[in-house]
């Protein structure tokens, strides 16, 4: 169990004093990739029963798999994959937020770590729980980058929970497969946009874009990017597109799930955009690329790094939902992409009403 503890200080919320959603998934991943990176160096036998690891990353061309035995070899545990997150309550300046991370499953080449985050007024030590997640890592060896490394075996406490483990890599595994085509789209990035002129409530007058170069302060042990960093400023970006939508205070509701299929480098460029996709009465759902820009060594065209869908609600000044403009789609692409949100919120909010059901 790895636990971090932090105050929550005014760079860390907005306006308002509500703690940024990209804050929070930063620190979810810090203790992610610190228990997950003890584990794999492990002087430990591993498993050969496990199933292979993510298929995005193993199957790069660039990638091969080291068959050792042991964890002789040291690695740093790389961010794969996030699973749909909520945020149950917002946080806000001065509370203390206590972050666990617990190992659940490992595969061959992969390991889950679920993490839970409890916000504590120092005051009165009252705690109440606002988020939990679930993330995927892999191991790169310290040597060599291009190279996954297998990872030892956990202890599970019963057969039923390494089976309920693995069905969850199984499906996880598949999802992947199937928002690997969301990568190929495209968003051009919007600087310096006339909105005097756009049409207000339309995708092209909330679409926003951020321009990072990537920087030592950036990047983990390999010199590449974080995974809590990239997902911080794709909170950014989406709290903006929400804000110039509907001119309130906004905070992030949900994050789906975050697919993260190349690494990005120290020297890179990258290109954080979002638009709208969705509205409902009291949500709005925006759409987060991540394009990388290899500017050093290697030229290349831009490729995409990470995707994403956020969703986030507005507040009043009691913390009270407030209703959404809806989103006026304009071309044929967009109102396919509305479709597909009303789909995801529909399919979302039929779970959450099953689950309530099933606590009852």
């Amino acid at each position: 169990m790895k636990t971090i503890i932090r105050i929550m200080r005014p760079d860390d919320a907005n306006i308002a004093g509500n703690v940024h959603g990209g804050t929070i998934l930063k620190m979810i991943e810090e203790a992610g990739v610190i228990i997950s990176t003890r584990h794999c160096n492990r002087q430990n036998e591993f498993t050969s029963e496990s199933k292979t690891g993510f298929s995005d990353w193993l199957q790069h061309p660039c990638y091969h798999l080291c068959s050792c035995s042991t964890a002789e070899e040291r690695c740093v545990a790389v961010l794969a994959r996030v699973e749909r997150t909520d945020f149950l309550s917002p946080m806000s300046i001065g509370e203390v937020a206590h972050v666990s991370a617990e190992i659940t499953y490992t595969s061959k080449h992969s390991v889950e770590v679920q993490v839970n985050v409890m916000a504590e007024n120092i005051l009165t030590g009252v705690k109440r729980l606002t988020n939990r997640a679930t993330l995927w890592y892999v191991a790169l060896s310290m040597e060599n980058v291009n190279k996954v490394v297998e990872v030892p075996h956990i202890q599970y406490g019963s057969p039923e929970d390494q089976e309920e483990g693995r069905k969850r890599y199984e499906a996880q595994k598949l999802d992947r497969i199937e928002t690997k085509q969301r990568s190929e789209d495209i968003i051009l990035p919007a600087i310096n946009v006339d909105r005097q002129r756009k049409e207000p409530y339309t995708v092209g007058y909330s679409q926003s874009s951020l321009i990072h170069l990537v920087g030592p302060s950036d990047c983990a042990l390999h010199n590449f990017v974080q995974g809590g960093v990239t997902m911080k400023l794709m909170d950014e970006v989406a709290g903006i597109v929400a804000a110039r939508h509907c001119k309130t205070n906004i905070v992030t509701a949900s994050v789906d799930a975050i697919n993260f299929h190349q690494k990005i480098e120290k020297g890179s460029v990258i290109t954080v955009s979002g638009r709208m996709t969705f509205t409902s009465n009291r949500s709005m759902e925006i759409e987060v690329f991540v394009d990388v820009d290899h500017v050093l060594g290697r030229p290349k065209e831009k490729a995409s790094a990470v995707t994403a869908f956020f969703t986030y609600v507005s507040l009043d000044k009691e913390g009270k939902a407030l209703p959404i403009p809806m989103l006026k789609t304009q071309t044929e692409d967009e109102k396919r992409r509305f479709e597909e949100g009303k789909t995801r919120y529909l399919n979302t909010k039929a779970k959450r009403m099953a689950g309530a059901q099933k606590d009852q």
